[in-house]
């Protein structure tokens, strides 16, 4: 009972991490200010956000530092890149030291780092001490991350509703005291154990009493935001955000009493009807199954002609070197030479990666939009929304045994309103559709992020996954460069043509739809482009999911 309890702690440590190291996300909300106190163009603000999504491809680092020393110290490490990272820059937009740029994009760097380097403790913990159903944890873990933004906008309304450079300070400190408050859990992690059907069932309760409370913190944060009006409302409703963070802790209680439970309100009535499980107890470890999967099918070729050809007019296409079996280990030499891989990678670099861009923009967006005071509700918006688009990720496997359907269609459908966006924002500068478009982006992406973990170890197998889940988020650094170098150059072109053919100040600010109306254009295109990738995949790959589900099918029936 002890370790039960221990390893919900764990669970509830590593969202609480999650929930306060998303510090990405409000880069919008000071960029401005910084854009001024530095006196630097929009390219170059754009490379200093292209500096902290460089961290995520050091992540390999962290993992190399926790196979040699203990999760809590690698915390550590990254709650003090994060603070030095961000309180250097909090003190340079204060104007207390001065800093030449090439040192901020230093410091940015390092604090892009810490948050890639949170994010492999959490999923490591997760692994760890939920080996039976680590997607789910893991799709509860990411989800939080998502939800970051909002909550720093909640707490810096309760501090001083119009200093921006408030946020700067909130990264750097917020991360130290939660980690200091995770590291209790994280030092008593409990032994592994064998888990009966009976705990598989339980543990399977849980985890949606989680998903609920989930939800509910996320209903919280986006329609109050915009209560917090007084400084008096915004500290009550920071007070009431924190107590449904620390609401889970009643978890540990739970699971002490849980014989009591089944007896008092014969929980086992509750369970038989739930059709859906998170993890089937004939098939305790996905990892596991798809092995089983691989071994099934070795007796066969490995490249299978399929006799009907589902589109006669590309059908050479789809057939060609396709997955034909899901778990198959790839190593990075295979990986890079498989399609389908490059598929992947496409879909996630025009609409995933678009999404992080997208939010690293939005305060010069609204600002030229001449919505710079809907800013921070803008910003939470695209917070609390991304955090329910990381939720749905999980909806798969709710549905599994009702609606069947290969991951990665789910993963087109989410790619999917990115264009749609994108079409809005082109068509009107209007604050509805600017509110709506970033609604349909957070979901999107945030879908995207949280599921693509799941499809990395699905196509190209569990064993490989972090180094290949590694190599497919290259695309980060290299869309936000790219993405965010083409709406500088657009901004910075028609901010010079308002001065009348005048010198072009450092920190000119653009006013108007046309500042981004080119790059919303190439947007869409781009995203558009990642769609149609994402449905390539979906039909090359789909063969190879629905002979995994009718293999499993026939293994919980025999």
């Amino acid at each position: 009972m002890v370790g039960q309890s221990r390893k919900w702690m764990i669970i509830i440590a590593t969202t609480w991490i999650q929930a306060f190291t998303g510090t990405n996300f409000d880069f919008s909300t000071y960029s401005s200010t910084l854009k001024s106190v530095l006196g630097i163009s929009q390219v170059q603000l754009n490379y200093l956000s292209v500096a902290s999504d460089m961290g995520k491809a050091l992540g390999w680092c962290c993992g190399v530092c926790l196979m040699h020393f203990p999760s809590w110290i690698v915390m550590f490490i990254a709650t003090f890149m994060g603070l030095f990272g961000y309180g250097l820059q909090w003190l340079v937009i204060q104007k207390l030291i001065v800093l030449p740029y090439f040192m901020v994009f230093l410091l940015c760097l390092m604090a892009g780092c810490s948050i890639c380097w949170f994010n492999t403790v959490c999923y490591v913990l997760c692994i760890r001490n939920f080996p039976t159903n680590r997607a789910f944890a893991l799709s509860l873990t990411i989800s939080y991350n998502g939800v970051s933004a909002a909550l720093y906008t909640f707490i810096a309304k309760a501090i001083d509703p119009e200093d921006d450079t408030v946020y700067l300070f909130l990264n750097a400190v917020v991360p130290l005291i939660t980690s200091c408050l995770a590291l209790i859990p994280i030092l008593h992690q409990p032994p592994q154990q064998q888990l009966s059907a009976d705990d598989i069932r339980h543990d399977s309760f849980i985890f949606l009493v989680l998903n609920i409370l989930a939800v509910l913190t996320g209903l919280y944060l986006i329609l109050l935001h915009s209560v917090s009006s007084t400084l008096l409302t915004a500290r009550i409703l920071v007070m009431g955000a924190v107590i449904l963070l620390f609401l889970p802790l009643c978890l540990p209680g739970v699971v002490y009493a849980k014989n009591w439970a089944y007896r008092a309100i014969q929980m086992s009535i509750f369970y038989d009807f739930l059709s859906f499980n998170l993890v089937d107890t004939d098939d305790v470890d996905t990892d596991n199954e798809l092995k089983e999967q691989s071994k099934a099918l070795n007796g066969s070729p490995h490249r299978v002609i399929d006799k009907e050809r589902y589109f006669e007019c590309f059908g050479k296409a789809l057939e060609k070197d396709r997955l034909t079996m899901l778990g198959e280990e790839h190593s990075a030499g295979l990986l890079v030479k498989k399609l389908d891989f490059w598929l992947y990678y496409a879909a996630y670099f025009c609409a995933g990666t678009m999404g992080l861009v997208y939010t690293n923009n939005l305060g010069q967006i609204a600002q030229s939009l001449g919505y710079r005071s809907k800013l921070k509700s803008l910003v939470t918006l695209y917070s609390t929304c991304s955090f329910f688009g990381r939720l749905l990720s999980a909806a798969p496997d709710y549905l599994r045994n009702k609606v069947y359907f290969p991951r990665t269609g789910w993963l087109a459908i989410a790619v999917l309103p990115t264009p749609m966006a994108f079409c809005l924002l082109t068509a009107s500068g209007s604050e509805i559709a600017l509110s709506a478009s970033t609604v349909l982006i957070a979901l999107s992406s945030g879908f995207i992020f949280s599921t693509a973990v799941s499809v990395t170890s699905e196509l190209f197998g569990p064993e490989s996954a972090s180094i290949n889940h590694n190599i497919l988020i290259t695309n980060i650094p290299i869309g936000s460069l790219l993405y965010g170098l083409l709406a500088a150059l657009v901004y910075d072109e028609h901010a010079g043509k308002l001065r009348h053919g005048n010198l072009l100040s450092e920190a000119t600010v653009c006013i108007g739809r046309q500042c981004h109306m080119q790059t919303f254009m190439w947007w869409l295109f781009i995203s558009s482009s990642g769609l149609i990738s994402c449905f390539i995949l979906f039909l090359r790959t789909r063969l190879a999911y629905n002979r995994f589900e009718k293999n499993r099918c026939q293994i919980e029936c025999s």
